[in-house]
């Protein structure tokens, strides 16, 4: 009998102590201890927070002359200096910016600013103030401003270098005059161009809703620093616009080349970019080591230029810039015009199945060149 009560009783008592355990479980609250660490990871407020108050509106008011009378579109009467029924209105737009440093100065898009007679930045604590143009580069797209105010939250650039296809970013701006808005995609596509007539394209494509308003906004990654500046976007059957559309594809240009072109505008007052003096056109690799990697092969030189002192010739395959391998022509002729004027690079070229090596010193871009 003692060992029929032995053998009921502890299976008794064990069941009691796991029945006591599971009920302890269920009345603690679902997930406790991780709710806070979920919620934390699932929301981008954090990133949102420490990057918009270094997101600005900006508004630009421009005066034009129009004339209701189809007549003042003759030609003679054009000719006389007080043509009738003229009128001046005010033209207004709206668009975005970021703050750059405590010292007030604001990048934007130059296509927002052109031809303003006044532009007033918004903050998003409430203050306002009137800008003056440090300078534009309308090669980039790119524009600097400066307002007077205490207490600047400039933004923290982040690593564009470092983004991946399928990152999570964020796009802040002013779509439509709403104010601060947000909105979220991925980085679709990196080193995008030949989308306008810029110069430098070296766009980051995701799919972050970009509305009018929204162009010289921040594009963020999910820890709040700044990725690019918000510049286009592009619907398919529909050519690039400043940001007109409200569906299609968002470009935005990488911070690293805006905060280039930022310092040069402060310092300078223009862009000084770096000049080789050569037209190529990329080739592929003749050992086929990789379709991918690109050669460039010289069709032009121009007389007097850094090339032609260094000795570069048409029809040379340039493989190596700095001993670093040429993999993507488009990319390393934006490389050169990274470099200061007097700068000294090796260029490594190929010519008549032989390898040379040549110095060459750069020079500096003029406006009128386009190699």
């Amino acid at each position: 009998m003692k060992k029929l009560l032995k053998f009921i009783t502890w299976p008794t008592i064990a069941g009691l102590l796991a029945a006591v355990l599971i009920l302890d479980r269920l009345l603690l609250p679902q997930g406790a201890g991780l709710q806070d660490k979920n919620i934390e990871t699932s929301s981008y407020a954090p990133a949102v927070r420490i990057a918009s108050p270094s997101v600005v509106n900006i508004y630009t008011a421009k005066l034009v002359t129009t004339s209701n009378n189809p007549l003042l579109n003759d030609r003679i009467i054009r000719s006389y200096p007080s043509a009738p029924n003229q009128r001046q209105r005010v033209e207004r737009s709206l668009g975005s910016g970021v703050i750059m440093s405590d010292e007030g100065y604001i990048l934007t898009n130059n296509h927002l600013i052109t031809d303003a007679d006044a532009i007033q930045v918004l903050l998003q604590d409430g203050r306002s103030a009137r800008a003056v143009v440090v300078g534009t580069d309308q090669a980039t797209d790119l524009a600097v401003l400066k307002i007077q105010l205490p207490k600047l939250q400039a933004i923290k650039p982040g690593h564009p270098n470092s983004a991946r296809v399928g990152d999570i970013v964020l796009a802040i701006g002013n779509p439509l005059g709403f104010g601060h808005t947000v909105t979220q995609g991925i980085v679709s596509a990196l080193g995008r161009y030949g989308l306008q007539a810029n110069t430098y394209e070296n766009y980051i494509q995701t799919d972050a809703t970009i509305h009018q308003g929204n162009s010289g906004g921040a594009l963020i990654d999910t820890k709040g620093r700044l990725l690019g500046i918000n510049t286009l976007t592009f619907t398919p059957g529909a050519q690039p616009s400043s940001g007109l559309s409200a569906s299609g594809t968002s470009l935005a240009i990488p911070v690293d080349i805006a905060l280039f072109v930022m310092q040069d505008l402060i310092d300078y007052g223009e862009v000084i970019r770096g000049w080789l003096g050569v037209r190529v056109n990329p080739v592929q690799k003749a050992d086929g080591s990789n379709p991918q990697d690109q050669a460039l092969i010289v069709v032009a030189v121009t007389e007097g230029s850094p090339a032609h002192k260094a000795g570069i010739e048409v029809g040379d395959i340039i493989t190596h810039i700095d001993n670093e391998v040429v993999r993507d022509g488009r990319l390393t002729m934006h490389r050169i015009a990274l470099l200061r004027p007097g700068d000294s690079i090796a260029v490594t070229v190929q010519r008549n199945q032989q390898s040379f090596d040549l110095q060459a010193v750069v020079g500096t871009l003029q406006q009128s060149r386009v190699n």
